[in-house]
């Protein structure tokens, strides 16, 4: 049985031409970057041409760029780099809405004697710019949103945000693991302080990432030990990786113009055919305002984990909601944050796609889904009042 993978924000396919790049690396050139000798030296050379590609992506400098294990290990850098760089700080600012990589260490810091501010989000899970301005103020350390959700794809007004941080003295991260390579990620514009990135959200090896430290910033390691990264991130680098992670960025942003030209219009269609097709069904998020390839609906009065189990059965790959809560009876925190009803939020499907997924993959899935549904209320305990 072929498979439909739509669960691209979750992670995505390793890029064969990525692929490529990387095997050398594990067999030919493997030598530690950090030796003395040239065989294992030479390495250094194509850590800094990844680095490089990185950069290009985001519009930031080489030097601004330090490679990490991932999206997780980005954002608790950034968080801690800032409260520990300002000491007398003591209050941090993050939204309903965020990742568990972010949510958590900020409670952390809270049980720490941190004054912790969660900014709220409307029904369309629209960042909520009145209460963030009433709770900044000039002991705010850092204010962290993610710059698009993975749930809804909602995109966040960053620039805005951080605006208003750098107004009162605070540093400003985003989580950029979702936008990047969907959406022009352009730090420069936005003057972020810090943005994390994930290398397996867009057709990278998993296991890496990068975070921007924008040049200037007072910076605090996370990992210590060794001298690599230019003493900001210690560990033996992990070369193929690196290299895959590089030339993935590059092949994005090259790809970045099919998300609205190929990727939305299909995003769309399977909208429009379900919203159609399947009564009791809702979108969540800001349908005007989101990522081109994300698609969350709300299935009245069924449970979302029955309909992925129909839908694995027929080869069909989504989720309900971030991979790093699934299996959780309770549903999505982000779609609790934006209000939606119990009987919608249990039944909740997010479908996302990527520069590989195909018109007939789509029309598939609106073939299938709609007798999906209609078994399954059938059979429901939940019943429409």
């Amino acid at each position: 049985m072929k498979v439909i993978y739509l669960d691209n924000n979750a992670t995505t396919r390793t890029s064969p031409e990525v692929l490529v790049k990387m095997l050398p690396y594990f067999t030919d050139f493997y030598g530690n970057a950090s030796s003395i000798h040239t065989f294992g030296g030479s390495n250094k050379h194509a850590i800094e041409k990844a680095r490089g590609q990185v950069a290009t992506l985001l519009n930031a400098k080489p030097e601004e760029i330090i490679f990490t294990s991932g999206g997780t290990e980005g954002d608790s850098t950034a968080i801690f780099s800032a409260v520990n760089s300002y000491p007398g700080k003591k209050h941090i600012i993050t939204s309903a809405v965020e990742h568990p990589a972010v949510l958590e260490v900020c409670k952390f810091l809270a049980s720490h004697g941190y004054r912790l501010d969660i900014i709220g989000v409307d029904e369309y899970g629209r960042f909520n710019m009145d209460q963030y301005k009433k709770v900044l103020d000039e002991d705010t350390a850092i204010v962290t949103t993610m710059w698009a959700n993975s749930e809804t794809g909602t995109i966040f007004p960053v620039k805005e945000i951080a605006e208003l941080a750098h107004s009162k003295g605070a540093l400003f991260h985003t989580d950029a693991v979702q936008a990047a390579g969907k959406i022009p990620t352009n730090v420069k514009d936005i003057n972020a302080d810090f943005v994390s990135i994930s290398s397996h959200k867009i057709h990278g090896p998993k296991g890496m990432g990068a975070l921007f430290v924008k040049d200037g910033i007072r910076f605090m390691p996370f990992m210590r030990g060794g001298h690599q990264e230019n003493l900001r991130r210690a560990g033996t680098e992990n070369v193929p990786n690196i290299v895959g992670f590089g030339y993935a960025a590059e092949l994005a942003l090259q790809h970045l113009p099919e998300y609205q030209t190929q990727v939305k219009p299909l995003r769309d269609l399977l909208e429009k055919e379900l919203l159609a097709q399947i009564p009791d069904t809702k979108v969540n998020g800001d349908r005007e305002n989101r990522l081109p390839n994300t698609l969350n609906m709300s299935f009245g009065y069924i449970e979302g984990e029955s309909i992925l189990m129909f839908l694995d059965e027929e080869g069909i790959c989504a989720s309900s909601g971030s991979a790093c809560t699934t299996g959780s009876l309770e549903p999505s925190h982000v779609l609790r944050a934006m209000g939606v009803p119990f009987q919608f939020a249990h039944g909740s499907i997010r479908f996302s796609l990527s520069r590989f997924t195909t018109l007939e993959e789509i029309n598939t899935v609106i073939k299938v889904l709609p007798g999906i549904i209609a078994r399954l209320r059938a059979i429901s305990p939940f019943k429409k009042a």
